[in-house]
Order: structure tokens, then C-alpha cells, then sequence
């Protein structure tokens, strides 16, 4: 059942009028245009009854061919013992929920929270307000969400972070745990659920996880996985499911070392540049477009886009902008834009590697 609405709480009512009805909730981001968000419920018409599904999320590819993930109740609420045990926390505690509902974060915590869980907190508008988090005893939500909560200083009560979805800044721990805030950060994924927590000293696997690499990527065996994709199973070999990270584990720690697919991680959302490429190729007076990622100091990384024009119809970086809103996620539109002719490697693939390099000397000029 595909829900989209501006407002959080109505979101949550018709999560929860959809569990009752024995349905699958598919929740939708308002931010999203009108075209990615048709994809998404011709996807959903298109969904055969499993009796054993009860949530759904979209993961964050690119909105060319949405990807919804499949789960069963059991796969989260085997989890629920171990989360508590992470937060401290119970039902007479209130958990700050920033990320949107369309998050399968947030939707974890509103699972959570209808078997004895904390409280759920979410924003009422699209905008973070700390008045809407001054009840929370603890928070679930991405590093840039508890950066934007201490900025406010609007959670006087809060003790405890659960934080997830991009890396966490040492610094930002420390500014926490000054603050009297205990802080966990974890890995998971949509398909995942939680693999591994971190409480100051690396990732060490959660109870009931286990591990293992295989040419370098990160293989995930427990009870927490998703069922598969609506359109297609997950990458299995058993009762393991692949995690598209490259990873070590050393000294019963999991050390990640990037996406296998060189995807851009940034502000907690997972960009594949091929699949963006593909976007920008169809806009009007482009001929070829990169697309690769920046160092930034708090998001992880910066979308940039070059673009090489057809050399007739140059487009204009407001035409871009606007062509590119049309058919990309929010997460996924380049913040930064440059034209010019690619560098290409020996294939002819886009030397991204390159282009990054001569980007961060100023070998390209921004399109402001």
C-alpha cells in the first residue's frame, strides 16, 4: 500500500491502520517528483500477495528503476532485544526519529515501538525543529541528524545515540559524549538490518551476526536479512547475503574500506554514479556526463556531475538543474556541475579517479 504525505504523523497513522489491515506498507518521499514517485506505485501494482511480507522500503539507487526491499516481521523483530540493549532504552523512553519516514531507519523504530519499543518522535514539517525532539531520552538517526540536534541544543534529556547510515565523525562522538550523550554507531543496510555496532573501539558484529569475506567484499549471515527484492532476489549463496562493501575483519572487527560499485556515500544515502550517468544522458544538449564524489567534511561526499555537451546545445546550468530534478531522487541531483570534454581511461570508460584529482587542483571551473 504506497503512502506519501508531507506530515510524519499522518505518515505514521497509515503505517500503522496498513499493519493492522494485514497489508504492506510502502512508504514514499514527498520530496520525490511525480514521475519517480509513479514508478514506485507501478512497481508496488505489479507485487504478487506473500503473506509473509509485512514492510517494505525503497533503497536509495537512482530513481531510474526504483528497488524496493522486502522483509518479514520476524527479520526486524528478532533484532528488537538487541537494539533495546544498545539504547537502553524501553517503552517509557521517547526516541528522536529525524530521518524522514520514507527511511527504513525510521521505520524500524515505529516496528520497534508498537512491540514495546521507545516512543517515536518525528519531525511534524520537512525541517528539523528542536522543539519537535524536546521529549527524547535517546535518538536513531544519521550522524548529520545528531550534529543538527546538538547544534540546536533542543534535547536536553537526551542520553543515548544510536547512529547510523554514513560514517561518524570522532569528533562529533566527542562532542556528544561531552554533552552526556552515550554513542553507538552501527552498520547495516536496507537488505542487512544491523550487522555491526561500534561504541568507541570499531565495529564488533552484533549477537546473532556472522560474517565473513570473499574476495574482498563483506558476506552477511543472520536472522535480521531481508526476504528479497520485490523484483528480484538478493544476492544470496545460502543463508549469506552479499553487502556490495569491500571490508576486512581483524580482530573480531569489521574495517570497511568502500562500496565494491565505487558508489558515493553521501549525507546516509548510497549513490551509484553509473546509474546517475544514465539519468544525465538522457537531459537535452548532454552527450556524456561523470559523475563521482567529493570529499566534504560533514556529508561524506559532494555529487558532482561533468557534463560533456552536445557542441550545438550546450545546456545551462539552470536547464541541468531543472532537467535533472525531474528525473533524479533528491540525494542523487549533483550540487556541483562542471563541463567540458571527458578524460576517458584505456576502455573508454570516464576516469573518474582523474577528474576528482583535477577538480580538487582547479583544473575544472564550476558551473555557478
Amino acid at each position: 500500500m504506497p503512502i506519501r504525505d508531507d506530515a510524519a504523523p499522518r505518515v505514521v497513522e497509515r503505517i500503522a491502520l496498513v499493519r493492522a489491515a494485514g497489508a504492506v506498507p510502502l512508504v514514499g518521499d514527498p520530496r520525490w517528483s511525480a514521475s519517480h514517485w509513479q514508478q514506485v506505485q507501478d512497481a508496488a501494482s505489479r507485487a504478487e500477495p506473500d503473506p509473509q511480507i509485512a514492510w517494505a522500503a525503497v533503497t536509495s539507487g537512482s530513481s531510474g528503476r526504483p528497488r524496493i526491499v522486502l522483509r518479514t516481521a520476524a527479520s526486524w523483530s528478532s533484532s528488537f532485544p538487541v537494539i533495546a540493549d544498545l539504547l537502553e532504552a524501553g517503552p517509557d523512553d521517547a526516541v528522536a526519529l529525524p530521518a524522514p519516514a520514507v527511511s527504513s531507519l525510521t521505520q524500524f523504530s515505529l516496528a520497534h515501538a508498537a512491540e514495546g519499543g521507545p516512543r517515536p518522535l518525528l519531525p511534524r514539517g520537512r525541517a528539523l525543529v528542536a522543539q519537535d525532539f524536546a521529549e527524547a531520552t535517546v535518538l536513531h538517526g544519521t550522524p548529520q541528524a545528531l550534529r543538527a540536534l546538538l547544534d540546536a541544543e533542543g534535547s536536553p534529556r537526551l542520553r543515548a545515540a544510536l547512529v547510523g547510515g554514513s560514517h561518524l565523525d570522532p569528533a562529533l562522538r566527542a562532542r556528544a559524549e561531552a554533552a552526556g550523550i552515550r554513542v553507538v554507531a552501527y552498520y547495516g543496510a536496507a537488505e542487512l538490518s544491523y550487522v555491526a555496532a561500534d561504541h568507541g573501539s570499531g565495529l564488533a558484529l552484533l549477537p546473532g551476526v556472522e560474517a565473513d569475506v570473499r574476495d574482498g567484499e563483506l558476506w552477511v549471515r543472520s536472522a535480521y536479512v531481508a526476504a528479497r527484492y520485490l523484483d528480484g532476489p538478493l544476492r544470496r549463496d545460502g543463508e549469506w547475503i552479499a553487502s556490495g562493501d569491500r571490508a576486512t575483519l581483524r580482530d573480531g572487527r569489521v574495517h570497511l574500506l568502500g562500496r565494491m560499485d565505487d558508489a558515493i556515500l553521501s549525507a546516509s544515502a548510497t549513490i551509484v554514479p553509473e546509474e546517475v550517468e544514465a539519468q544525465l544522458r538522457t537531459l537535452p544538449g548532454v552527450r556524456d556526463a561523470a559523475v563521482v564524489g567529493l570529499p566534504h567534511r560533514t556529508l561524506g561526499a559532494l555529487v558532482a556531475a561533468v557534463i560533456e555537451p552536445d557542441p550545438d546545445a550546450a545546456p545551462s546550468l539552470d536547464d541541468l538543474r531543472g532537467a535533472a530534478a525531474a528525473v533524479l531522487a533528491p540525494a542523487h541531483r549533483p550540487r556541483r556541475w562542471f563541463m567540458g570534454p571527458l578524460p576517458r581511461t584505456a576502455s573508454g570508460k570516464p576516469a573518474r579517479a582523474q577528474i576528482v584529482r583535477e577538480i580538487q587542483t582547479g583544473e575544472w571551473v564550476r558551473l555557478v
